[in-house]
C-alpha cells in the first residue's frame, strides 16, 4: 500500500462582504484545506493506480473536518464545494486524479446528502503554483449563484516529489449574484445534475 506523508496542512478562510456593490447582509463565507503530500509515484510510471485513492481517504476526511470547522461547524451553512490537485514536477496529471474518490466522496459524507458532483481541477506545476478550484452547489450543479473558483496554494510547495490535495467549501451564494437559472431555493430532490 502507497504512503501519502503529509508535510504541511494549511486551512485559508475568507468572509467576502461586498464585489463593488452594496454590503451584503451575510458575508459570502469561503474555506480551502490543503495537504502538502509525498508522492508515492514520483520519478517513475506505475501502471495501476487506483487502489492507492483507498489510501487518501483518511486524508479526505481530515480534510473535510478542517474545513467544516473552518466555516463555523454548522454543516447546515455549507451549501457549496470544490476539489483539486496540483502534482509536483516529477509526478503526472494521473496522480492528481487519485483525489477524485477520497476527496469528493469524503465531502459528501461530512455533509450528508449532497447530491451534486464534486467540481475538480488538476495539474501538474512547480514549486509554489496556484490552481483555481471550481466551486459549485453540492445539490444541484445547475445553481448559477454558487459558480465560483478559490484560488489555492503554498509558496513552498508542491516540491517535484510531492502533491498538494485541496478541498473548498463555501457557504451562500456569490455575494452580487444576479445571473437567474436554477435557485437554490427551488432545488427538487434529484436536481444533482440539473
Amino acid at each position: 500500500m502507497p504512503e501519502f506523508p503529509i508535510r504541511k496542512i494549511a486551512v485559508l478562510s475568507e468572509e467576502i462582504f461586498h464585489e463593488g456593490g452594496p454590503v451584503a447582509e451575510v458575508p459570502r463565507r469561503r474555506a480551502a484545506a490543503m495537504a502538502v503530500v509525498r508522492n508515492p509515484f514520483a520519478g517513475r510510471y506505475v501502471e495501476d493506480l487506483q487502489s492507492a485513492m483507498d489510501d487518501l481517504k483518511p486524508l479526505g476526511l481530515l480534510l473535510a473536518d478542517r474545513l467544516i470547522a473552518a466555516l463555523g461547524g454548522d454543516i447546515k451553512q455549507i451549501d457549496g464545494y470544490g476539489k483539486g490537485a496540483i502534482v509536483g514536477t516529477a509526478g503526472e496529471l494521473e496522480h492528481g486524479a487519485l483525489w477524485h474518490v477520497p476527496g469528493g466522496y469524503a465531502m459528501r459524507e461530512r455533509l450528508g446528502d449532497a447530491k451534486a458532483i464534486v467540481p475538480s481541477a488538476k495539474k501538474v506545476g512547480a514549486f509554489g503554483s496556484k490552481l483555481d478550484v471550481p466551486l459549485g452547489h453540492i445539490n444541484a450543479a445547475y445553481v448559477r449563484s454558487h459558480f465560483d473558483a478559490m484560488e489555492v496554494g503554498i509558496s513552498d510547495g508542491p516540491r517535484p516529489d510531492e502533491i498538494l490535495f485541496c478541498l473548498a467549501m463555501t457557504c451562500g451564494p456569490r455575494v452580487h449574484n444576479r445571473m437567474g437559472g436554477l435557485a437554490a431555493d427551488d432545488i427538487k430532490a434529484w436536481d444533482g445534475l440539473r
